[in-house]
C-alpha cells in the first residue's frame, strides 16, 4: 500500500502537467478554429467579390463583342456599296474615254 501511495505521489506532477497540456491544447484548437473560420470567411468574401467582378467583365466583354460585330457588319455593307459605286464610276469613265477616243 505504501508503494501505491508513493507511486501516486510520484505520478501526481505528471498528471498535473498532462492536464495542463490538455487544457492548453484545447485553447489552441479553439483559437486555430476561430482563426480558420475567419480566414475561410475572408476567402469566401474574396471569391464572391472576384466572381462579381468576373461577371461584370464578362458582360462588358459581351457588349464590346456585339458592338464590334455591328461595326463589322456596317463596314461590310458600306464596303459593298462603295464597290458598287466604283464599278459604275469605272464603267462610266471607260465609256466617256471610249467616246472621246472615237471623236
Amino acid at each position: 500500500m505504501a508503494d501505491s501511495n508513493n507511486l501516486e505521489e510520484t505520478l501526481k506532477p505528471f498528471y498535473h502537467r498532462a492536464s495542463e497540456a490538455e487544457e492548453r491544447l484545447a485553447r489552441l484548437e479553439i483559437s486555430i478554429a476561430s482563426k480558420t473560420d475567419s480566414r475561410i470567411e475572408e476567402l469566401e468574401r474574396t471569391v464572391a467579390e472576384l466572381q462579381s467582378k468576373l461577371k461584370d467583365v464578362t458582360a462588358e466583354l459581351k457588349a464590346e463583342k456585339e458592338k464590334a460585330h455591328k461595326q463589322v457588319e456596317e463596314r461590310t455593307s458600306e464596303n459593298a456599296k462603295l464597290k458598287y459605286q466604283i464599278k459604275h464610276l469605272v464603267r462610266n469613265l471607260e465609256e466617256a474615254l471610249s467616246k472621246l477616243a472615237s471623236k
